[in-house]
């Protein structure tokens, strides 16, 4: 592999149809250069939790990946609300996401939960009214 790898996505707001793009992207790129199946899933699962909360919560945003041979690094940057509290978003099961949005089948509050447990290190900076940047981080060992 090369010794950095940079790959940059838009996640457009509001579009359940293109949800998923940018992870379904990471995945196929990463099974391509041999990566450990189990890294793939964690990088693909924290990938689409994050993307989807950019969908339903933050009308879009951007993810800036980068991979290394020690790490996969993604940066999700959005122009949201911003997340009034962290600790209680944090909490399985609770969820700010609209009626509309959850008989899709969405907004069952995992998604931060999920984007910790399948990424080995995981930093959320919020600003109210401005939006929410977070960076994941899944060694490659």
């Amino acid at each position: 592999m090369n010794d950095k790898i940079t790959l940059y996505y838009e996640v457009p707001g509001d579009d359940f149809t293109r949800a998923g793009e940018a992870s379904s992207n990471i995945k196929s790129k990463l099974k391509k250069m041999g990566v450990d199946p189990e890294i793939v899933r964690k990088v693909a699962i924290a990938m689409y939790e994050g993307e989807i909360n950019m969908v339903i919560h933050a009308s879009g945003g951007t993810i800036d990946v980068t991979i290394t041979p020690d790490l996969i690094e993604m940066i999700l940057k959005d122009r949201g609300p911003g997340i009034p509290d962290i600790e209680l978003a944090m909490k399985e099961g609770y969820s700010t996401a609209p009626d509309n949005v959850r008989s899709l089948g969405f907004g069952a509050g995992m998604g931060l939960p999920n984007m910790k447990k399948y990424s080995d290190e995981m930093k959320i900076e919020t600003e109210l009214g401005y939006g929410t940047t977070v960076t994941m981080k899944v060694n490659m060992s």
